[in-house]
C-alpha cells in the first residue's frame, strides 16, 4: 500500500530507488559453553575472514572518495585484524576455556582495549579505538547480524537513518546512493549540507521513519517539498518520473549562468562563493559558478582518520584548494571542532552543552599547539592563491586579538626560516554569536572582514537547537531579530570599509536573497548547488527598488510578516 511521509526538505531534487537502512545492530550475546573447539575457531576466522574483506572494499572505496591518507584507519582496521598478538588469545581463550568465540573475542579485545587507553602515548591509546571498531565489525559477523557498510554499497538505494554522523557520511558514494532520508534534523544540520553538497535529494525530520520503512521497500524521495513516497503505484511513478526530467532540465538552463557575473538589473554586483568540507568539493563549486569559496570547513579534513593531520597533509590540502580557486578569494574557517563534531581520536571532555562549551575556537585557544599547526599550514600555502582566513565562534574581542596574536607569531616564525608566504593575508571571523552581532562596530575596527554564520546565530539568538524537531518551528531565519543583526553587522563593516558576507545557509534562500542584497550584503556563500539559481535571482531583483522597503520590513513583529512583505514586493 501507498504511504506518504513528510519531513523537511533539505536538498532538492528527485530520487526513485530501494531502500537501504543504515542502522547500528544489537550486538549482545550470552557466554556459552562448546562442545567442539575447533569448530568455534572455525567460525571464528569465518568472521575475520569477511570481515577483512568488507574493510578492503571499504579502504578501496574510501581511497577514491577521500584520498589515501585519509582513507589510513581502514588500514589500521586491517592489521588489528590480521594480528596475531591479538586473535591468538582469542582462540587459545576458546580452546582452553570452552567458550563461544562471541565471548572470547569480547573478553581478550577488552583487555587490550584497556591497556592501551591507559597508556601514555597517544599513539596507543588511539589503537583502543580502533580494537573497538573491529572487534564490533567481527562480532556482528558472528552473530549473523548486518554491520552498516556504506562504503560497499553498490547498487542505487536510497538511505535510510536514524540520523548520520560526518564520520558514516566519509564513505558516501554519490554514484550509488541516490538521496537519503533520517528522523533527525534539519535544513541546517550536517547530514542536508552534506546531501546539497553532493547533489543529491534529501528529506529530513521524518518522524517514525525507521519503525515504518523497511529495507528494500521502493520509495520515491521529493526533495523540493519535503516528502517521501513508499510503494508507489506505477502512476505516481510515472508522474515523479516527469518531474525528475523537468528538475534536470531546469538544472541544463541555469547551467547558461555558470561564467556570468553576479549582477542585480539596476547593476549591482555581488559575490556568490561555494561553501566546501574538503578539496574534492572544489570541482563541484566551480562547475555551479563559484566566484569564491566563500567557507572551507577545515574541520571535515580532521574526520574519518585515527589521528590529527600532520602541518604537511594540510599543507598540501590547502594548496589543492588554493591552487584550484586561482585568484578566486578562499575564506578558509580554521577548525570547529566541538558541538556534534567529534574526533574519535580526541578526549573531549563531558560536557551537559557541548554547543556552549568547549568548542571552535574555543577549543582551539585551548590547544595552541594544534592551532598554531593549522596557522602554520595555511599561511604557507597561501602563495598558491588568494587566502583569507576566518576564526569560528568568536564571542569577545579578547578571543579574536589572542587567535590573531598567534596567527602573527607563526608568520614571523615561517619568515625567520625563509620560508615564502603571502603577508597580505585577510584576517576574519564568523559572526554567529549574538554578542559578536551587537558589537560589531568595536569588531569592525579590528577584523578585515566579517562572514555571518546564519546556522548558528539564529539558534543562538532564539535559543532553538536546530537539530531538534521539536523546536524547529522556534527556528526562524526571517525572524526580524535575525535580520536586524544581520543589517548592524553588515553597515558596521561599510562604515569602516570592509566587507560582509553570509556563509549560513539563508544566504541561498530564495526570500532571503532580494533583502540581504537590499541591505548591502558584498558575498553570498552556500551550497554549490544554490549557486546558480541564486544568481538567476538575483538578475532579477533592482537593488535600488527594494531598499526602501527595508525599514518597513525591520518594523515587523514576526518571521511571518516578513515572508509575507516580501513575497509580495
Amino acid at each position: 500500500m501507498t504511504t506518504e511521509l513528510y519531513g523537511i526538505a533539505a536538498s532538492d531534487g528527485i530520487a526513485i530507488a530501494k531502500t537501504y537502512r543504515l542502522e547500528s545492530p544489537s550486538l549482545l550475546f550470552d557466554k556459552t559453553t562448546i562442545e567442539d573447539p575447533e569448530a568455534e575457531i572455525e567460525r571464528l576466522h569465518a568472521a575475520l575472514t569477511v570481515s577483512m574483506q568488507e574493510l578492503e572494499l571499504i579502504k578501496e572505496q574510501a581511497e577514491k572518495q577521500i584520498g589515501p591518507k585519509e582513507a589510513a584507519i581502514f588500514g589500521a582496521h586491517l592489521m588489528v585484524l590480521s594480528d596475531p598478538e591479538l586473535i591468538g588469545p582469542i582462540t587459545e581463550k576458546i580452546k582452553n576455556d570452552g567458550v563461544n568465540a562471541e565471548f572470547a573475542l569480547q573478553e581478550v579485545s577488552d583487555m587490550f582495549m584497556e591497556i592501551f587507553a591507559s597508556m601514555d602515548n597517544e599513539y596507543m591509546q588511539e589503537r583502543a579505538a580502533d580494537i573497538k571498531d573491529v572487534r564490533n565489525r567481527v562480532l556482528a559477523h558472528l552473530l549473523g547480524v548486518k554491520f552498516p557498510n556504506p562504503g560497499l554499497i553498490s547498487e542505487k538505494v536510497i538511505l535510510l537513518a536514524e540520523d548520520l554522523t560526518p564520520s558514516d557520511t566519509v564513505q558516501f558514494n554519490p554514484e550509488f546512493i541516490q538521496g537519503f532520508v533520517t528522523e533527525i534534523g534539519g535544513r541546517t544540520s550536517h547530514s542536508a549540507i552534506l546531501a546539497r553538497t553532493l547533489e543529491i535529494p534529501a528529506v529530513v525530520g521524518v518522524k517514525k521513519l525507521m519503525a515504518s520503512l523497511e529495507d528494500g521497500t521502493l520509495l520515491i524521495i521529493d526533495g523540493i517539498e519535503g516528502k517521501i513516497i513508499a510503494d508507489p503505484s506505477a502512476e505516481i511513478i510515472e508522474e515523479y518520473e516527469q518531474r525528475q526530467k523537468h528538475f534536470a532540465a531546469q538544472k541544463d538552463e541555469l547551467a547558461s549562468l555558470k561564467d556570468a557575473a553576479t549582477v542585480s538589473s539596476d547593476g549591482f554586483e555581488v559575490e556568490l562563493g561555494a561553501n566546501i568540507g574538503s578539496p574534492k568539493d572544489v570541482a563541484s563549486a566551480l562547475e555551479n559558478g563559484a566566484e569564491a569559496i566563500g567557507l572551507f570547513r577545515t574541520e571535515f579534513l580532521y574526520m574519518g582518520r585515527d589521528s590529527f593531520p600532520t602541518e604537511e597533509q594540510q599543507f598540501e590540502m590547502y594548496s589543492e584548494v588554493l591552487k584550484r580557486m586561482g585568484s578566486k578569494p578562499t575564506v578558509v574557517r580554521t577548525m570547529d571542532i566541538g558541538g556534534d563534531k567529534e574526533l574519535s581520536y580526541m578526549d573531549l571532555p563531558k560536557e551537559l552543552n557541548p554547543f556552549l562549551g568547549l568548542r571552535a575556537i574555543r577549543l582551539s585557544l585551548n590547544m595552541p599547539d594544534l592551532f598554531r599547526t593549522q596557522l602554520r599550514a595555511l599561511i604557507r600555502a597561501s602563495v598558491h592563491g588568494n587566502l583569507k582566513i576566518m576564526f569560528p565562534m568568536i564571542a569577545t574581542l579578547e578571543e579574536f586579538r589572542q587567535a590573531k596574536r598567534l596567527f602573527i607569531e607563526e608568520q614571523e616564525k615561517l619568515a625567520a626560516e625563509g620560508i615564502a608566504f603571502n603577508d597580505n593575508i585577510e584576517v576574519g571571523i564568523m559572526v554567529e554569536i549574538p554578542s559578536t552581532a551587537v558589537m560589531a562596530d568595536v569588531f569592525a575596527k579590528e577584523v578585515d572582514f566579517f562572514s555571518i554564520g546564519t546556522n548558528d546565530l539564529i539558534q543562538y539568538t532564539l535559543a532553538a537547537d536546530r537539530m531538534n524537531e521539536n523546536v524547529a518551528h522556534l527556528y526562524q531565519p526571517f525572524n526580524p531579530a535575525i535580520l536586524r543583526m544581520v543589517k548592524m553587522v553588515i553597515d558596521a563593516a561599510h562604515k569602516e570599509g570592509k566587507w560582509a558576507g553570509m556563509c549560513g545557509e539563508m544566504a541561498g534562500e530564495e526570500l532571503a536573497v532580494p533583502i540581504l542584497l537590499a541591505m548591502g550584503l558584498d558575498e553570498f556563500s552556500m551550497s554549490a548547488t544554490s549557486i546558480l539559481k541564486t544568481r538567476s535571482i538575483i538578475s532579477k531583483l533592482s537593488k535600488a527598488e527594494i531598499e526602501p522597503h527595508i525599514d518597513a520590513i525591520l518594523s515587523l513583529a514576526t518571521a511571518e510578516d516578513v515572508k509575507n512583505y516580501v513575497s509580495k514586493i
